[in-house]
Formats: C-alpha cells, structure tokens, sequence
C-alpha cells in the first residue's frame, strides 16, 4: 500500500496537481520498512510517468487554444515557446523543480519535443531528484 501511496503522489505532483511526493518518499524512507531502492524506483516511475502526462497534454492541447475556456492566452503561449526554444531541450533538465517544471513539460510537448529525448532527459532529472533527497537522508551528501 506504501508504494502505491508513493506511486500517486509522485504522478500527481508531476502534473500540474499541487502535490509534494518528496514528504511521503522522505517519510517511508525513515521508516525504514521498505527497500530505499525500490522507494526511489516506485517515485521515478510515478513522476516520470506524470510528466509524459503533461507531455501529451502539451501535444494535444493547442487543438483547443481558440475555445473560450482555454485557461492560457495565445500570448503567453507564444511566450512560454519563444523561452523553450531559447534554452531548447536542456530546460527539461529542470522537470523536477517545484513550480517551473510541470509547466517545462507541458511546453515540451506543446513544441512536439521528441518524445524518446523527452522521457531521458526528464527521466535522468527526475531520478536524481530522488537519489538525492535519499542520499543527503543518509549523510552522503
């Protein structure tokens, strides 16, 4: 059940879900009851898994940019693009920060940013994320 608890609060907070899946990854890890490898694993997987989400939201969502719903303006659209462009796929290098990554991936997907250099880059980022957290709980770092 503990993984599964991980596994969705890592996929949620991938996606544009105000959720935090590093307290729930930190506070199993202190139990110490469960395999610190297999924490990392299950919260990769899950956040990857969210972000390639947005990826395909970010795809599929300028189909609907005239609707009078779409919560983002043709301008800041542009924006956001013009920003992602400059800095090119290596901004998904950020997909684990708080705040500025979901949105990466969303852009990433809306520019049709390849898919298999999307989910390394991402996938790198976002493991990382967690083997430090597990570190720096070990006194590693």
């Amino acid at each position: 059940m503990a993984y599964l608890l991980l596994f969705l609060s890592a996929f949620g907070a991938a996606t544009l879900l105000p959720l935090q899946s590093e307290a729930v990854l930190v506070t199993l890890l202190l139990q110490a009851q469960y395999a610190a490898v297999l924490l990392i694993i299950v919260a990769s997987l899950g956040n990857i898994l969210g972000s390639c989400v947005n990826w395909y939201l970010g795809l599929k969502i300028e189909q609907y940019k005239d609707r009078a719903w779409f919560p983002v303006s043709e301008q800041k659209m542009q924006k956001a693009a013009v920003l992602y462009q400059k800095y090119g796929y290596w901004s998904l290098l950020l997909s684990w920060m708080p705040v500025i990554g979901d949105p990466i991936t969303l852009i990433a997907g809306l520019l049709k940013e390849n898919f298999y250099r999307f989910l390394l880059i991402v996938s790198l980022a976002k493991t990382a994320r967690y083997l430090f957290i597990y570190l720096v709980l070990q006194g590693f770092i």
